[in-house]
């Protein structure tokens, strides 16, 4: 997708990894095709649509076989590490894929990072489906992040919750 180098043209942006300067290998990345900017789905926004996602059988043989790939490439393999947004649907994402590997690798360390973002009312406007003023999206946070806690600590080894933010994001 992007032009050659040297070339005028503006890159074609579709994925939020078009705006990265390294090339992923094409089994690193996994398109929730119902959930692009013109999927049929909306947004991903609350725990339970992310656990959804991955009760489709289709979609855990998909990651199923991703994983593998990259397994079978290891000499020792040691465990994962795995990064996941705490505070949106894809905290549900996060738990299901933290099950899968605890599941599967249960002698292997799974070392989780839950990210929230920072919200900001002064200065930087929001960027995303939630406002921090709006009660309805201020416990729907909460309810992701509290849930995405519970599951990700029952299924990692460590659980690092991360945020710029003292309060994980959370009023």
């Amino acid at each position: 997708g992007a032009a050659p180098a040297g070339s005028q043209d503006a890159p074609s942006v579709r994925l939020w990894s078009d705006y990265l300067n390294v090339h992923l290998h094409p089994k690193s990345v996994y398109v929730i095709r119902q959930y692009l900017h013109d999927g049929d789905c909306g947004c991903l926004e609350a725990f339970g649509q992310g656990e959804n996602l991955l009760q489709d059988p289709a979609c855990v043989e998909e990651l199923e076989d991703r994983l593998h790939f990259y397994v079978e490439e290891c000499d020792y393999l040691q465990g994962f590490q795995v990064l996941c947004d705490l505070h949106n649907g894809f905290s549900g994402v996060g738990a299901k894929v933290t099950e899968l590997l605890h599941d599967e690798y249960s002698r292997k360390g799974i070392l989780t990072w839950g990210l929230t973002p920072v919200l900001s009312t002064v200065g930087i406007p929001m960027v995303g489906i939630f406002s921090p003023q709006d009660p309805q999206n201020s416990f729907c946070r909460l309810m992701n992040t509290a849930l995405g806690i519970a599951h990700l600590a029952r299924h990692s080894s460590l659980l690092c919750p991360l945020s710029l933010s003292g309060s994980l994001g959370i009023k």
